[in-house]
């Protein structure tokens, strides 16, 4: 048999032996986990991550803003984003650094927006610092949504007050936070603010799970810097969402670490965090919310990404921000 004709037939035999495994193959998963985020200082506003598996993460439309911030001191940072019993996706953030409130937005499909409002949670407090990191959870028990974030009020919890970093528009108080929260039913009307976790330390960024035997866990971001910087996660658990949370776990994380979020991927939930530090993204998983494995290995994030929340949607929300 001639060379050349040899040849064809093997390039032939190839292509088609190549073309028949790719049939069989299957389709890669969709993506249908979305991570909302704010770059830099948070000026330009919302931003999104997808993901088909919870590890890998890809920046939409090319890392740009899909929001601006309008209200406050026009910043867009921590956005917290969460899907109601009716399809409505809800968002919070922190509008400023030194805000008395915090900025809320409802979408049907996280592309079209409604008018951004700002929502005074401190203002019934003259000498509050902040509002930082609002946070969602919807109460099924008492078909409620809570909004809960850390604000410092100088003079409050004194015991703690030594162990916090300087802050404040003249960079002289001390920071000392504590959980606050409020319920809602529509976004529209407000319960009084309450208190909602002091574990007697200085605490920001918490988020709230429903957890494995009919009881809530709360994570935190122990905010202690003084005499020994901790920084690091911990775990309080509840009965009912609003608490009251018992004693805060040992620390679950490395040091130097915030914004944690947490999803539920199969049958166990990941929690990303910020290791801010060392600018890169960590994250530990765990079947029940008490024994963790630390796989900071095995995600992978968009450059620049800081404080936000993961959540499961339907791919067809993801191809329409695509």
């Amino acid at each position: 048999m001639p060379r050349s004709l040899t040849l064809t037939l093997t390039l032939t035999l190839t292509l088609l032996l190549a073309a028949a495994t790719s049939a069989q193959d299957p389709p890669a998963p969709e993506p249908r986990y979305l991570f909302s985020y704010f770059t830099g200082n948070g000026e330009d506003g919302l931003h999104f991550a997808a993901s088909a598996d919870g590890l890998t993460w890809t920046a939409l439309n090319a890392g740009r803003s899909y929001l601006e911030p309008k209200v406050g001191t026009k910043l867009m940072r921590d956005p917290c984003i969460l899907q109601g019993p009716d399809g409505t996706f809800h968002m919070v953030w922190t509008t400023g650094w030194w805000d008395q409130g915090i900025g809320y937005a409802s979408s049907e499909d996280l592309v079209a927006w409604s008018e951004q409002q700002w929502i005074p949670v401190m203002k019934h407090e003259p000498t509050a610092l902040n509002a930082w990191a609002p946070e969602l959870f919807y109460d099924a028990d008492n078909a409620q949504f809570l909004i809960f974030w850390a604000s410092t009020i100088p003079g409050r919890f004194r015991e703690t007050e030594e162990g916090g970093d300087l802050g404040g528009p003249e960079r002289d108080k001390r920071l000392n936070h504590r959980m606050y929260y409020v319920t809602t039913k529509d976004f529209t009307s407000f319960s009084p603010t309450r208190l909602l976790y002091d574990g007697g330390f200085n605490v920001i960024d918490a988020i709230i799970v429903r957890a494995p035997g009919d009881e809530y866990a709360m994570i935190v971001k122990d905010e202690t810097r003084y005499p020994v910087a901790t920084k690091h996660l911990r775990v309080a658990r509840a009965e009912k969402a609003t608490g009251p949370y018992g004693p805060a776990s040992p620390p679950i994380t490395v040091d130097w670490v915030e914004g944690p979020t947490a999803l539920k991927v199969g049958d166990a939930w990941i929690v990303y965090y910020d290791e801010y530090t060392r600018k890169r993204f960590g994250a530990i998983r765990s079947k029940d919310l008490r024994t963790w494995e630390v796989i900071s290995d095995r995600i992978s994030f968009p450059e620049g990404v800081r404080h936000g929340t993961a959540f499961e949607v339907d791919p067809a929300v993801i191809a329409r921000l695509r």
